[in-house]
């Protein structure tokens, strides 16, 4: 199992340790007042752990406190695994991000784009350009997700019965068939949308590759960085190890979320390159250390520095950010200032975003209001983990950035 510790006193590393106690204390606020179970926070600098704090509940009906071992549900901060997985293949000269998806999903061959209509009678039109595996990596293939609820398109998923996850039984790649048959919200390349789009990739890496996606991530990622605990579900013998999912009651307080929550304690037929995972803080800091050390990480190297440093540019169109190439995927989002890479945001203008970060800062979080940042300007690390649907509840991420930069004294 990886082990998380602190390493370094704050000041060993240009941080005021007073300062820098205003992290817990501001998320303790949130434990305190009942709006989040319980959390784990961490931060590191030049792979030095200053901070790893916990507190709270794990399951507030059992009364389990938070604790080194927990195991949270990081739903989308699965996305920039399977990007790595992708990347990974890419260098080893396997596939290119030039590549149609229909090379290896040939059901994305036949692909029309939604011009009008609704979401029982939409008029469409066939694609004028191939969907790319570098339109996946930047999530402007054209898909969507059902959840959104902002256009028919968003309809026509949720009528298909892919809202959050997939219907019942439905495995990988039957769901890129369904998703292929439907139409694009635009032609690929033309906007940025939040999407199943990293799904789609988990189904490119089962098909270069010839394993499946779990067994591909365990024996190429999870075991070389040494991350025990990270899996698409929850073994039978660790699931008093899981933390529990909550969602804010409107009467106030927590209610527990057993219909999404439960369904990590099951092998799943769908394996969610996009957000199926569940991880540890200890091993997801691996993850992140290896990004930040340019793909390597105690003698186990990924990927290159070089493509990891392309990776984390802004790949949208003429140095674009989401406000204006972008549909907003919540309220919570910072979308000035924020351009996309191959699998994570990516900070163009700091100023613009009015959020206390650097230029350069890569970065994704997960619907049950985890997130991470990696911050090479800074060489700061940091990830936040508690359970509470949706993620754009609270602030969390924005404060997390401004409460651990305010910190950084040297």
């Amino acid at each position: 199992m990886a082990q998380l510790k602190v390493d370094a006193e704050p000041e060993e590393v240009g941080f005021d340790a007073q300062r820098l106690q205003r992290v817990e204390a501001h998320f303790r606020r949130y434990v305190d007042d009942g709006k989040l179970p319980g959390f784990t926070a961490v931060v590191a600098r030049r792979g030095r752990v200053v901070l790893h704090a916990h507190h709270g509940l794990a399951d507030v009906e059992a009364q389990r406190p938070v604790a080194d071992d927990t195991i949270w549900r990081i739903y989308s901060m699965t996305k920039p695994i399977t990007s790595v997985a992708v990347l990974m293949l890419y260098e080893r000269g396997l596939l290119e991000l030039t590549d149609p998806v229909a090379r290896y999903i040939p059901s994305f061959g036949d692909l029309r784009v939604y011009r009008s209509g609704s979401a029982a009678n939409p008029g469409t039109v066939p694609a004028s350009e191939p969907m790319r595996i570098w339109h996946l990596l930047t999530h402007t293939a054209g898909l969507t997700y059902g959840w959104h609820h902002a256009h028919a398109v968003d309809e026509m998923y949720r009528a298909k019965g892919f809202e959050f996850g997939v219907p019942p039984g439905m495995d990988l790649a039957a769901a890129c068939d369904a998703w292929a048959a439907l139409p694009l919200l635009f032609e690929p390349g033309t906007e940025w949308n939040y999407s199943v789009a990293t799904d789609v990739l988990g189904r490119v890496v089962e098909v270069v590759s010839g394993r499946p996606l779990d067994a591909f991530l365990a024996e190429e990622v999870f075991t070389p960085l040494g991350m025990e605990d990270t899996a698409f579900h929850v073994a039978p013998d660790e699931v008093g190890r899981l933390a529990g999912l909550y969602m804010p009651n409107p009467q106030g307080g927590l209610l527990r979320n057993s219909v999404m929550g439960d369904k990590v304690t099951q092998e799943p037929t769908f394996l969610s390159g996009g957000g199926g995972l569940v991880s540890t803080a200890a091993d997801y800091h691996r993850f992140t250390q290896m990004l930040a050390r340019g793909g390597e990480l105690d003698g186990a190297r990924l990927l290159g520095p070089h493509t990891v440093a392309y990776m984390t540019r802004n790949h949208l169109p003429g140095g674009a950010d989401l406000e204006r190439f972008g549909r907003p995927i919540s309220s919570e989002s910072y979308n000035q200032g924020v351009g996309f890479g191959l699998g994570v945001s990516v900070v163009v203008d700091a100023a613009a975003g009015k959020t206390l970060t650097h230029e350069g800062e890569y970065a994704w979080g997960g619907l049950a209001s985890t997130a991470f940042y990696v911050d090479p300007a800074a060489e700061v690390t940091a990830m936040f983990f508690t359970q509470l649907v949706p993620s754009s509840t609270y602030p969390i991420r924005s404060q997390l950035r401004a409460l651990v930069n305010q910190a950084l004294v040297g």
